[in-house]
């Protein structure tokens, strides 16, 4: 079961070299040999320690729709010596952006994707202390039922057909889902299929087809749910793509 290609899929990822001031994730160690990555999600680099800044990037990465992103602690910490793949990857990105030969750019988005789901892989192995996303895709049980609507989010779902993916009883799925995701599986679900209305809308796809795509019964329906989420009509995002 793979739990973070729709994600990747889904939200476009792009990370390229950036100055301390406008980078949020960065590579500390020693001249030549980083020690550590630490990401700041949702906002710039806040450093305390005292190690040398060998790698400065921005990563972009859906903003506040990608439930993914928003899921994650407000400072990541990977630790590079006991992750030795990792960190030669981490050392090819740093020659690439410090030699700015052709394509390097390309090369430092490439690795940077690679980096970043090695960096997402750790922390959902991690689990989390708060209840998300995290949370959610590290319980064995439940990331089944999670990647079963992340890739057939247009698929008429109910809590049983749910649970039955899960391997658990209705109860006990219902209970165990809000528990760690701060949701009910209608409500995530609900929200999972307004993003991806969001950006379907904003590519320029018509309203009564992003309906019947996720399931609405009807495009007033639809309508009526986007604007209480986003504030705005969805035909107002289709005139932006």
């Amino acid at each position: 079961m793979d739990r973070l290609t729709t994600l990747m899929e889904r939200f476009k990822l792009s990370v390229h070299p950036a100055p301390l001031s406008q980078a949020n994730l960065v590579a500390l160690g020693d001249p030549g040999s980083p020690s550590c990555l630490v990401f700041f999600p949702r906002g710039q680099v806040q450093l305390t320690s005292e190690k040398t800044v060998l790698l400065s990037v921005r990563v972009d990465w859906g903003a506040g729709h990608n439930p993914l992103v928003a899921a994650l602690p407000s400072c990541v910490d990977f630790d590079l010596t006991t992750h030795h793949e990792t960190r030669d990857l981490v050392q090819v990105m740093l020659a690439e952006s410090t030699a700015r030969r052709c394509g390097a750019q390309s090369v430092v988005n490439r690795l940077g994707e690679v980096l970043m789901v090695r960096l997402l892989r750790s922390q959902i192995e991690l689990g989390a202390t708060e209840p998300g996303l995290l949370a959610g895709l590290a319980d064995p049980r439940l990331s089944r039922a999670i990647v079963a609507l992340h890739d057939h989010p247009g698929r008429v779902w109910s809590n049983g057909d749910l649970a039955a993916e899960a391997g658990l009883s209705l109860s006990r799925f219902s209970e165990l889902f809000t528990a760690e995701i701060g949701e009910t599986p209608m409500g995530y679900l609900r929200r999972w299929r307004l993003t991806l209305a969001y950006q379907d809308l904003v590519r320029g796809d018509r309203v009564e087809a992003v309906a019947r795509r996720y399931a609405y019964a009807s495009p007033e329906g639809f309508t009526r749910a986007f604007r209480k989420a986003y504030g705005v009509a969805p035909v107002s995002l289709r005139a932006l793509g």
